[in-house]
């Protein structure tokens, strides 16, 4: 299947008959899932085309929210080490719904980020807390990382 990001070659082997994608961030092969792969295709997005530096990017970042155990896909930090952006990745079979965007609220609770973006590879949707408003506004696009 196609995915609506650039056509990016992810470094993929082969083992016991498992596919594996090398993660950049993690620095460590990861089984290969469609979930993984929109994951790994939107890193490079994030990095080649929003200049979003590799050594700023947690993947699957581990949360607590009311003593629950949680882990958000992608977190870019800001140079001060706090967190900028937040990223839920589905797989491009599953819809993105606002089951995805109350997830993803939800993290943000901890995280305390001021953008956050729900992806399937194939739709992408980011929005800008408001604070004032305890509300979030749909951007037209995903900001270069100097703009964060």
């Amino acid at each position: 299947m196609n995915l609506n990001l650039p056509k990016y070659n992810l470094r993929i082997r082969l083992a016991d008959g498992k596919k594996s994608v090398f993660d950049p961030c993690r620095k460590k092969w990861v089984p290969l899932t469609p979930e993984e792969r929109v994951r790994q295709l939107f890193i490079r997005y994030l990095n080649e085309e929003k200049q979003y530096p590799l050594s700023l990017i947690a993947v699957e970042m581990s949360l607590r929210i009311n003593r629950n155990a949680f882990r958000s896909d992608i977190v870019v930090f800001g140079s001060q080490a706090a967190p900028l952006l937040a990223v839920e990745c589905k797989a491009p079979q599953v819809k993105i719904t606002q089951q995805a965007f109350d997830q993803i609220a939800r993290y943000n609770m901890q995280l305390q980020v001021k953008y956050l973006v729900v992806t399937n590879g194939m739709e992408h949707y980011c929005c800008r807390f408001l604070p004032d408003t305890n509300s979030y506004e749909f951007l037209p696009a995903i900001p270069d990382f100097q703009s964060l």
